[in-house]
């Protein structure tokens, strides 16, 4: 990552009025079947096309957009997808989920990326396979994390954090940030029943899942956060921390969803929402007249009082939305922009 790329991270970010991050779920093809997922079971086989997606980046570019998140299904499965991600390197901060599969097989068309960010849940073998619901989902991840970073690719681990593998999250960032390899988290949420005219649908309702031992949940915010003090290698804000920590201790949430604000989401087919949760709010290429418009402001207010999910990507740009957020974000942003740099 070049030095005019990292300076634009926290400069762009302070501009108000505009989104800064967007999540891109460029196909709904996926080979795993993850118990806690439930996009497998509704795949779609139309997608845009390659120069589709390059001219719906440029809107996103123009439109503010800092850093980008190229999700699935797996967005490795795309047959063109070399040429995606080297079109999104040259215009944002780019992030390219994986669950472990593909990484190692594809990895010279990762070497541009800024983060590859895999999907390991637990230390323990038999675990990440039932979890992944695919045997050798284990043993192909680590294996993929060890290459990638020996080949200099910026590969991080992103758990996901859940009843099933709780008391394993600080070993398992342990054992991670001390081989030099970064850990954000994700938290286990699955999409209601009513939730009937949604863009499109993610999490799936697991008892196994679900996060029962609140107290322990509690344990583990306050133990990062004392991890991060010393340990630059977590990619998660105290600010999150206490917000998270602060739901479970109290069952409060004390942030309003700032989606179609300050994020937004783009599914296979080019079709924009706030989040995956909402129904969409119009075309990616219809994105400069529509933001301003009655039907986005609409939609924005009622995101405002949602209390549909707990998934922290949406929760991150949610409390980082303010002009106040966005100074805080950015300081955070440089931190991550002396990590990019160290490739």
């Amino acid at each position: 990552m070049g030095v005019k790329k990292a300076a634009t991270i926290a400069a762009r970010s302070l501009i108000h009025g505009r989104p800064h991050h967007a999540q891109w779920f460029i196909t709904r093809k996926c080979n795993y079947k993850c118990l806690d997922c439930n996009i497998w079971k509704e795949q779609d086989e139309n997608e845009m096309s390659t120069e589709e997606i390059k001219r719906g980046m440029d809107v996103l570019r123009d439109a503010g957009i800092v850093e980008l998140v190229l999700s699935g299904g797996n967005p490795l499965l795309r047959d063109d997808i070399g040429e995606i991600i080297d079109y999104a390197t040259e215009r944002f901060v780019i992030t390219v989920y994986d669950n472990g599969s593909l990484a190692e097989k594809k990895i010279d068309l990762l070497r541009n990326v800024d983060f590859v960010a895999l999907s390991i849940d637990s230390l323990d073998e038999e675990k990440q396979n039932f979890i992944k619901n695919v045997s050798g989902a284990w043993k192909s991840a680590m294996q993929a994390v060890e290459v990638l970073q020996k080949e200099g690719i910026k590969v991080s681990v992103a758990p996901t954090i859940s009843q099933m593998n709780l008391y394993e999250i600080v070993n398992l960032t342990n054992y991670f940030t001390n081989k030099g390899i970064p850990v954000w988290y994700g938290l286990y949420s699955y999409d209601k029943p009513e939730s009937s005219n949604q863009l499109f649908r993610i999490g799936s309702p697991n008892d196994e899942f679900i996060i029962t031992d609140k107290e322990a949940m509690v344990k583990l915010c306050d133990t990062l956060m004392e991890m991060k003090k010393i340990n630059k290698q977590i990619l998660m804000t105290d600010k999150l921390l206490k917000i998270l920590r602060s739901f479970y201790a109290e069952g409060k949430r004390t942030w309003n969803c700032k989606a179609l604000q300050s994020f937004l989401v783009v599914d296979h087919l080019g079709r924009v929402a706030g989040c995956h949760n909402q129904t969409f709010a119009g075309s990616i290429f219809d994105l400069p007249k529509n933001w301003k418009n009655e039907k986005f402001n609409t939609q924005r207010e009622q995101y405002k009082t949602c209390t549909q999910c707990m998934y922290l990507c949406y929760v991150f740009y949610s409390i980082y939305g303010s002009p106040s957020g966005h100074l805080s974000l950015a300081r955070e942003q440089w931190k991550n922009a002396s990590l990019l740099l160290k490739k």
